[in-house]
């Protein structure tokens, strides 16, 4: 190569993976087995397609259960609102009987007490006391009786409203089955296509399971793997280019994951919406992130030997081309496919970057053409 001078931009490029921005696990709400798919992965489904069709009895059991449950408490409560009913009216007429016999007991007394007052002697005391015992006696069973009367009815209000609470609970009971029996008809959730499905039919899934993955494939990121010994000048915002083999995607930077794994730091980088028609999900692609903008630097292609920022031996062609000499370089920055040189070259020298350590021992090689 060459050596140059002038702007040096600095990239490191990584491996990396197409994904959706927007993606849906669809996951089973109850276990049953596998009757039909309804369509398969590729095509372009709406928020309330129906995926697949499962099957499980004790799903519809477990319904027609709790229905009969539920039919059971409210005729229940119907039978309890009428017997409560009954017993209010025969306390009420209990308490109304015994009014108009205190009612009789006060008025017997009111005559025996005047003609007592009157003429001793028409009423015997004991007549006047007894008539008196009456009226008390009288008196306290009607009290009690309106007590009675109170108690019944606050019990009237608790019993009814415990067997609507129940009511209320078998009810959610059976919208809870029937939202079971519904689920049965697995639908998509969102609109998009159906990514993945991997299932056949006749297959047993359990609650839980995945079924099927849906993705909208206009809104794309690359997920992009880097080295982790280069990831430590990436930061948010720096441009990145995005190779598709076909295309190449200009995008940003979003995040950076904090951990690294299998030696790779995942970045993230966000892409425009109007994409072209090779980007699609699970595409394998090479992200470039441009990571700094070096000016009025010598540069040249990065040899197979050598790191940044150490000093080699590289060598440089001489006498027309015909011989090689081993020159001392310090090399700087690096980047994908080039690196800075501080010192020991200069612009427009011509250097060879292939590995050249079977001449180790030698300073000075002829090149035959």
């Amino acid at each position: 190569d060459t050596v140059q001078h002038g702007t040096f931009i600095r990239q490191v490029r990584g491996p990396g993976t197409l994904v959706p921005e927007q993606m849906r696990w669809v996951t089973a709400l109850t276990a049953g087995r596998v009757e039909e798919i309804v369509v398969l992965p590729g095509t372009v489904i709406e928020e309330n397609t129906v995926i697949i069709r499962m099957s499980n009895p004790d799903v519809d059991i477990a319904l027609l259960q709790a229905q009969q449950a539920l039919n059971t408490a409210e005729a229940t409560l119907i039978q309890t609102v009428s017997n409560l009913e009954t017993q209010r009216l025969t306390q009420l007429g209990l308490l109304a009987t015994l009014r108009t016999q205190l009612q009789n007991a006060q008025r017997d007394h009111t005559t025996n007490q005047r003609l007592y007052d009157t003429n001793p002697e028409l009423v015997a005391a004991t007549e006047l006391a007894r008539t008196r015992d009456a009226v008390g006696d009288l008196e306290e069973r009607v009290s009690l009786e309106e007590e009675q009367t109170v108690l019944l009815a606050g019990s009237v209000v608790d019993q009814v409203n415990a067997q609507r609470i129940n009511i209320l609970s078998l009810n959610d009971i059976v919208d809870f089955q029937r939202n079971r029996v519904s689920s049965m008809e697995v639908t998509a959730g969102v609109s998009g296509v159906l990514a993945e499905l991997p299932l056949e039919e006749g297959n047993w899934v359990q609650s839980g399971a995945t079924l099927a993955r849906v993705v909208q494939p206009g809104r794309l990121k690359a997920e992009v793997r880097i080295p982790q010994t280069q990831a430590q000048d990436i930061t948010a915002g720096q441009v990145a280019y995005i190779d598709t083999r076909n295309d190449t995607i200009v995008g940003q930077v979003v995040r950076i994951d904090p951990s690294v794994q299998n030696g790779t730091v995942t970045i993230d980088v966000a892409l425009p919406r109007d994409l072209p028609r090779s980007a699609r999900p699970d595409l394998s692609i090479d992200g470039n992130v441009v990571i700094q903008q070096l000016d009025d630097v010598t540069f040249v292609g990065r040899p197979a030997y050598g790191q940044a920022n150490q000093r080699v031996g590289m060598f440089i062609l001489v006498e027309d081309g015909q011989y090689a000499e081993r020159v001392s370089v310090m090399l700087g920055a690096s980047s994908v496919n080039e690196i800075e040189v501080i010192e020991g070259l200069k612009e427009g020298d011509i250097v060879i970057l292939s590995d050249m350590s079977n001449w180790d021992g030698v300073d000075r090689v002829r090149l035959r053409n």
